[in-house]
């Protein structure tokens, strides 16, 4: 189980396994909420504490919120929104595993998306090969 939280540790997330890689993606979004996501169903990840969220306003229909502590600003999770629920159903969410310590992730497969250059559909390039923590 992972017991991930916040810089000031108001919100706080428990996850009850290991991603199963997680990305580090360069896109204008993830760059700079200072993100690194490990995916999983929502049903299981429990987060609590206060966030507020935030929906990026360069996109003519987000669907995700990016949630982070009110109070030290911490990025924790993004959560798909009413839009995003609609479209793809409540079945995937991402936590931000640089609240982790790297040593609980040794064996966990970091890739780097080049989202930047991603048009919305279809697989990912990369820009640089995977590499294993640890």
């Amino acid at each position: 189980m992972f017991k991930l939280s916040c810089m000031c540790g108001l919100t706080q997330l428990s996850v009850g396994k290991r991603p199963e890689y997680i990305n580090e993606c360069n896109c204008t979004l993830c760059r700079k909420s200072g993100a690194r996501w490990g995916y999983f169903h929502p049903a299981d990840v429990e987060v609590a504490g206060v966030t507020k969220a935030y929906s990026r306003g360069d996109k003519d229909e987000p669907v995700i919120e990016i949630h982070f502590c009110p109070t030290c600003g911490s990025t924790t999770h993004w959560a798909l929104n009413e839009s995003g629920v609609s479209k793809f159903g409540n079945v995937r969410m991402g936590v931000n595993f640089w609240l982790a310590a790297e040593s609980d992730l040794a064996g966990v497969e970091v890739r780097y998306p080049d989202g930047q250059a991603w048009k919305g559909a279809g697989e990912y390039a990369y820009v640089r090969e995977p590499r294993v923590i640890g």
